[in-house]
């Protein structure tokens, strides 16, 4: 699958969350945290905004390439935005978004298969802490990385090139984070995951893109667990997973 079944599976599973009751409710949940937190993120960046921007290109004199440097700017702004929005989702996702996460794709392969499949013998409690260790490999060290690298880039010439690479790099991750669910859930070892999402990079970059959209991001942040889990039961996996 591409970039565009990315794409369609995102909005399907938004679709779907919004009709299913228990969805909506979790959904609802997710995106209430993740605005207060996308504020509070947003704040931060933008009272760096100035210094961001003279880092990259400072203000020039010359009315002929001014308005170039305004359209950097507001391009520069949606970027931050963005940014925000992502690091309002890792954070939500260390504190408890995980665990609604794995509630709404055990909801949502219920539904679709009529049963959750997952090792036998497993505590509660366990459970738990494995759910919120996953996010650490699987999403928080590599966006940060991604952020980091982008941040480290607008001291060189590259700036506003990884300016923009960042953040796409960063949403394929995110995208990993919902689609990573049920195999990690079933304890499927890491190397394997990671090589499927290496071989299925197109379609995680668009599942990704609509989260660069500020405002449509956090809605979609919000029920992105139901698309990624659609796309695990219903695609070339199904095999494998139903």
């Amino acid at each position: 699958m591409g970039l565009l079944d990315g794409i369609r599976y995102n909005l399907k599973g938004f679709r779907m969350g919004l009709k299913t009751p228990k969805l909506l409710a979790l959904g609802l949940v997710r995106f209430v945290a993740v605005v207060i937190l996308t504020g509070l993120s947003i704040g931060m960046l933008l009272f760096y905004y100035q210094e961001i921007m003279n880092l990259l290109w400072v203000k020039p004199e010359s009315r002929w390439i001014l308005w170039f440097w305004h359209l950097l700017s507001w391009i520069l702004a949606g970027v931050l935005a963005a940014l925000a929005a992502i690091i309002a989702y890792l954070v939500s996702q260390i504190l408890f978004s995980a665990l609604i996460m794995d509630y709404m794709s055990r909801i949502t392969e219920q539904m679709i298969s009529g049963r959750v499949k997952e090792p036998a013998g497993i505590s509660l409690g366990r459970q738990f802490f494995f759910v919120i260790g996953q996010e650490f490999p699987r999403a928080v060290l590599p966006v940060l990385s991604a952020l980091i690298l982008m941040a480290l880039g607008w001291l060189t010439p590259l700036g506003p090139l990884l300016t923009f690479v960042g953040p796409v790099v960063a949403v394929i991750f995110i995208a990993w984070d919902n689609t990573d669910i049920i195999p990690a859930r079933r304890r499927e070892p890491f190397k394997k995951r990671f090589v499927y999402l290496l071989k299925n990079v197109s379609f995680h970059l668009g599942f990704g893109l609509l989260f660069l959209i500020p405002v449509l991001n956090l809605l979609l942040l919000s029920f992105a667990p139901v698309g990624a889990t659609l796309y695990i039961l219903l695609s070339d996996r199904k095999r494998e997973y139903v």
